[in-house]
Order: C-alpha cells, then structure tokens, then sequence
C-alpha cells in the first residue's frame, strides 16, 4: 500500500505540473471572461499570450480524470466542464461529458445531473456514429444511466416516461435491455398522471413476453391481458420482494425510528387500485370479502380502502354492509369523454414524432 500511495502521488503531481499553466488561468476570473464561444479563436488566444496549447489541455482532461479516480468529484466536475469549453475533438468532448454525468450523480446533484443528462441525449441523437450498434450502445448506457436520476429527482417519474417511450430508446431497450422495462412499467404505474401510457406499455410487455419477464411485467399481463386476478394476486406478492431487494427501486427513507421504503408502498397501493378498476369493469356486484381475497387485504383492510376509494375517486358504487357487497354503477363514457381520451393519445405521439424529428434535422444537415 505504501508504494501504490506514493505512486499516486507522484502521477498528481505530475499532472499537477503538466496542467498548472491552464489551472492558473482557467482561477483567474478577469481572464476567463476574455473567453469566447469560439473555439478556435480561444485556442489561438491562449497559445499566443500564455503559452497554452493542445498538451496542456489534454493534461487538465488527465488531470479531471485523476481527481475523479481519487474521489474528489467536485473538482473533477468543474475541469471537465472547462475541458469541455476548449476541447476540438469530439469524441474527447464526449468522454467528458460522461465522466462529468458520473460525477454528478456520485455528488447527487440531481438537477444538473439532468441537465448533463439531456445534453448528452442531444448529442447521441444527432452525432454520426462510427456503425448504428455503436449508437445503440451509448443509448443503452444513457438509459442505465439515468436510472440513477430518475429515481431520486422530484419529476424523475415522468422523465423516465418520456425518455424510455421514444421509438428510439423503446426500440434500443427491446433490442438489447429487456430488463428496463422493469422500471418504466413501475414509473407508469405509480404515475396516475401518465396512466394513458398503460396501454402503449402492455403492448410492448405482449412483444416481448417470449424475452423478459419479472414480476412487476406479469402482473400487469396478468391484470391486463389475461384477467387474471388470482395470478395478479400473486405476482403482487412478488413485486414487492422485487422492489424491496431492487438497488433503485428499494431506496429506504429514515424518518425517526422508523424506516419506509415509499416506492413499494406507492406501487401496492396503485397495484391494488388497478386490480380494484379491472374487477369493477366486468362485475356489477362485488363481494368484498372475495375482493380483500384479490387485494391480498384482510376484510376490514378492504372495506375502509374501498369506502375511501369511491369517496375520493368519486365513484358512482354504493356499498351494502350487511350483504358485505359493492355494486357499481354503469361506467360508460360518453362521446365527448372517448373523443378527448383519443386527443390525449394522438398529442403524446404527436409529440414524441416531432421531437424525434427536430433532433434528426441537425444530423441530416451534417451528414450532407
């Protein structure tokens, strides 16, 4: 250990030595203001007046890369995104990149760690990769990634949505990264505002039911595709042993003495609802001790859930005590109601196509 200690230190003061001239420079803030966007210009300013060229910039990218290697992730941060500002060549400019996300997330400053995020998306969909598998990667890399993210910001579970549905990453997760739908089908169904992406992702769990399956997949194809309550049942005890033991999925929240892990009980709770909405749609009048059965509640549990499932969700049921039964009204909608549920999935997709477009614009233009 003493050899490999003295080793390291000798390898930062090296770098140390060889960045020192652009470190000094890049602390002075009345020089760095004489910056410009242009590159070349910026380049030429330091080689002319300070004696900084191309080595001692590649030396700051050695020397962020060491300081990251050794933990300090903060410094690492601010060198990369000033390499980033000189550097020319865009395959360096792109490791940098990636090594300030990592380095964002081991901070867990999640909104820059977003922001970096979305830059390095931009530039995976308009770069010309060397072959499309080598762009399918780095894909599939941002989509891993980006479960760090995800699952700690405030708006990660749209985010998540609106990233993993683009044809494109859809397409590179049924490709090569089956598992992730492990994650957005959880962000789906504990998003009740995104719950118009349920049927766009039952149809991607039917596709590739033959190549992934856990789960949180079965229970839906279970509730879903083959009405079946008892296998949904189940699977739900299952899924929770899954989020529970899920390195994103099971984060522990301390509060006091106690310990929560708020993800499970969002998913039980909107599992049990979906299971609760689908019996509804078939059956007019519900036993609620078979229901309690479904919901894997005890009798009591059951009762009080659905008194205030139909009072806060205003449900048009009445709950008869002594029969111990729910009968449901008739859940019909109307023409507007079908009308603005079919707007709703014509603007997502409407959406996603134009997004896809804009970004493929600046790649066609490059590519001629």
């Amino acid at each position: 250990m003493v050899d490999r200690r003295v080793e390291v230190v000798g390898r930062l003061k090296s770098l140390e030595e060889s960045a020192a001239p652009l470190i000094s420079f890049l602390q002075n803030a009345s020089l760095v203001q004489e910056l410009r966007p242009d590159k070349q210009y910026n380049l030429q300013m330091l080689n002319d007046r300070f004696q900084i060229g191309p080595d001692q910039i590649e030396a700051l990218y050695q020397y962020a890369k060491f300081q990251f290697e050794c933990g300090n992730y903060s410094g690492a941060a601010d060198y990369l995104y000033q390499y980033r500002a000189l550097c020319t060549n865009n395959e360096r400019s792109l490791s940098a990149l990636w090594g300030k996300l990592a380095a964002e997330i081991l901070m867990q400053n999640w909104d820059v760690a977003l922001e970096e995020l979305n830059r390095l998306k931009e530039i995976i969909d308009s770069k010309n990769f060397v072959s499309p598998l080598s762009q399918l990667q780095n894909r599939i890399w941002l989509m891993h990634w980006s479960l760090f993210i995800f699952f700690n910001h405030e708006n990660g579970r749209n985010g998540i949505i609106d990233l993993f549905f683009q044809d494109r990453y859809m397409n590179a997760i049924q490709t090569n990264a089956h598992h992730l739908l492990r994650y957005v089908a959880t962000a789906v169904v504990v998003n009740k505002r995104r719950r118009n992406m349920l049927k766009e992702l039952i149809k991607v769990i039917q596709q590739e039911q033959h190549s992934y399956k856990d789960p949180i997949t079965e229970f839906l194809e279970c509730l879903y595709v083959n009405y079946d309550f008892d296998g949904a049942q189940r699977k739900l005890r299952e899924c929770e042993d899954v989020i529970l033991n899920d390195p994103f999925l099971g984060k522990r929240v301390e509060d006091s003495s106690f310990t929560t892990v708020p993800l499970r009980d969002e998913f039980l709770e909107n599992a049990r609802l979906f299971i609760f909405e689908t019996y509804c749609r078939i059956h007019q009048c519900i036993d609620i001790g078979m229901l309690a059965e479904k919901l894997d509640m005890s009798y009591d549990e059951a009762e009080r859930w659905i008194v205030n499932l139909v009072r806060n969700a205003k449900l048009d049921a009445k709950i008869d005590s002594k029969s111990g039964t729910v009968i449901m009204g008739p859940n019909h909608l109307n023409v507007y109601e079908q009308i603005m549920e079919s707007t709703k999935q014509l603007s997502v997709r409407t959406y996603m196509l134009a997004k896809n477009v804009s970004e493929s614009a600046p790649a066609a233009q490059t590519a001629r």
